[in-house]
């Protein structure tokens, strides 16, 4: 009731002020009301305005000022919603990219960042050898591709780029602890090649002491040394009497910081691989039965197990030509059966030979 109430109240005032409204106004009155009345009409039970609704009322709005006196079916912050949106619609519109200049292929993208990073080039350098290879780049395009380095860095100047160039010059020796099963401790010691990864040499001790090591020194470098530096860590074994005897056979020896394996981190790789690949499946009995699998797994390690950042075993192993016809592949078995080189049938038997040579070497010696 008291809603009928105040609803009759307002409709006197706006029947009165309608005596007053010009013959245009009163006809857009009735056009709005219209309108309105045609959406109640025609969308049951709720009224839902369509895109042509709203774009009526937003016309009205930006033609009519009183529009808020006919305004029923919504609030008059809706239209003025509706109007925002569709002025962000409109600039979004003719805002449209034109079409500019042509994108490059991807593949140019990544080359260009490819040479970027490993020759330190800037654009000009850059659009001049992509000249030769017949692709044609602006300068300000290839501007926009390059990779950010950070000033006074030289982007090119990797540790990779150095250890490559370095690689042949150093050498690295460390040990490693194996228990047995008679809960005693053996002592690994061990030099390679940085470059390669090659096992120089190894041996196998429960007591090892400085005169020890040198000894092992001497049989792993019984000439004139490849290898100018030799790095080793703060081990109390790795005297400086010991570093003074390096530095004799004419190779620098060169101490980690404290407590960083990491700057050693191509020893500490073997010794991981040694334990993954041998270590953690056997019990060793003792010295010589520990010597005897290093032994078998240092061959194998050095001329068969192709390693990941080489592509390739350390002393190098060839690619064994497809006989002609259906060719059999043979699994040889190598360190006991823990691991196992494939090869065709015919360079199987080659490479058992060749195994069998080895072997007698070492007995040999």
């Amino acid at each position: 009731m008291l809603r009928a109430v105040l609803t009759l109240l307002t409709s006197v005032p706006r029947s009165a002020l309608a005596l007053f409204r010009s013959r245009r106004d009163q006809a857009i009155v009735e056009l709005a009301l219209r309108q309105q009345l045609a959406v109640y009409v025609h969308r049951h039970p709720r009224p839902r305005l369509s895109p042509l609704d709203r774009a009526f009322w937003v016309t009205l709005f930006r033609l009519w000022p009183p529009w808020r006196s006919v305004l029923v079916l919504v609030q008059p912050g809706t239209v003025v919603r509706w109007h925002r949106k569709a002025f962000r619609g409109y600039w979004r519109w003719i805002s449209k990219p034109g079409p500019g200049r042509p994108p490059i292929p991807e593949e140019t993208k990544t080359l260009i960042v490819r040479m970027a990073t490993e020759n330190g080039w800037r654009a000009r350098k850059i659009q001049a050898e992509l000249s030769k290879l017949g692709i044609r780049v602006g300068l300000t395009t290839i501007a926009r591709y390059l990779p950010k380095t950070e000033p006074g860095r030289d982007p090119h100047q990797r540790w990779t780029t150095f250890l490559r160039n370095h690689g042949d010059a150093i050498a690295a020796m460390d040990f490693f602890v194996v228990p047995t099963a008679r809960f005693t401790l053996l002592y690994v010691w061990f030099v390679l090649d940085h470059r390669r990864r090659r096992v120089l040499h190894f041996n196998v001790t429960a007591h090892p002491t400085s005169a020890w090591v040198m000894q092992q020194l001497r049989d792993a470098f019984p000439d004139q040394p490849k290898h100018r530096h030799l790095i080793l860590d703060n081990d109390s074994i790795f005297s400086a009497e010991l570093a003074h005897f390096i530095s004799r056979l004419g190779i620098q020896p060169r101490r980690t910081a404290l407590r960083s394996p990491w700057q050693n981190g191509i020893a500490e790789r073997f010794v991981g691989s040694v334990r993954r690949e041998l270590l953690d499946h056997v019990v060793v009995l003792g010295e010589d039965h520990l010597r005897r699998l290093l032994r078998e797994y240092v061959d194998y390690y050095n001329h068969e197990r192709v390693h990941t950042s080489l592509g390739d075993a350390p002393e190098g192993r060839g690619v064994e030509e497809r006989p002609s016809g259906r060719g059999k592949v043979l699994s040889l078995p190598r360190v006991g059966g823990l691991h196992h080189r494939y090869a065709w049938a015919e360079a199987a038997r080659r490479s058992d030979r060749s195994c069998s040579v080895r072997r007698s070497e070492r007995t040999d010696e």
